[in-house]
């Protein structure tokens, strides 16, 4: 069974939580679990989606980080599926620490993969179930400005404040 909890934040959207044995599958700025869920692989959809009251460590970490514990995300357990390629590129998005933002082809040069460029490391942020515990919210393209985010550039840019220690207001 795939469990789920709607934290608030103070984004202005909650964080909507997935976990399967205690490990984060997917993580989400949606008031709908389900927005999340339908984003599984079918294996996992076939398991069921449960609501429930307390995720435990996921969501403790979720409030840290709001609180201003910005290291919080780094200590919960995900899984994510995708090619060798991927997994790898999310395991170095995992290492980008708060406060700091990396490029594209940066991220890809740092997984090793300097000819796979900004157009692999762009579709694995594109492809990312679990923000912002892997967090691409912190690549930037190099030309500049905030790029695209999954939930709107907006959140990206709250999230990119709240790590700066900036000021940031509710969407």
């Amino acid at each position: 069974m795939i469990a789920a909890q709607l934290v608030p934040t103070p984004v202005g959207l909650p964080l909507a939580l997935l976990t399967r044995e205690g490990v984060l599958v997917a993580a989400g700025f949606t008031a709908e679990p389900k927005e999340m869920f339908v984003r599984l692989t079918p294996a996992l959809q076939a398991e069921g989606l449960e609501i429930v009251e307390d995720l435990g460590i996921a969501a403790e970490a979720t409030r840290a980080y709001f609180a201003g514990d910005l290291d919080a995300l780094d200590a919960v357990p995900v899984s994510q599926p995708g090619t060798p390629t991927r997994k790898r590129l999310h395991e170095v998005l995992r290492e980008v620490k708060a406060g700091t933002t990396v490029s594209y082809a940066e991220l890809a040069s740092r997984a090793g993969m300097p000819r796979t460029a900004a157009r692999a490391a762009g579709s694995a942020c594109a492809q990312n179930l679990i923000a912002p515990f892997v967090p691409c919210h912190r690549v930037l393209p190099s030309g500049g400005g905030y790029g695209g985010y999954y939930y709107g550039v907006p959140v990206k840019e709250w999230l990119l404040a709240h790590e700066n220690g900036g000021t940031v207001n509710s969407l």
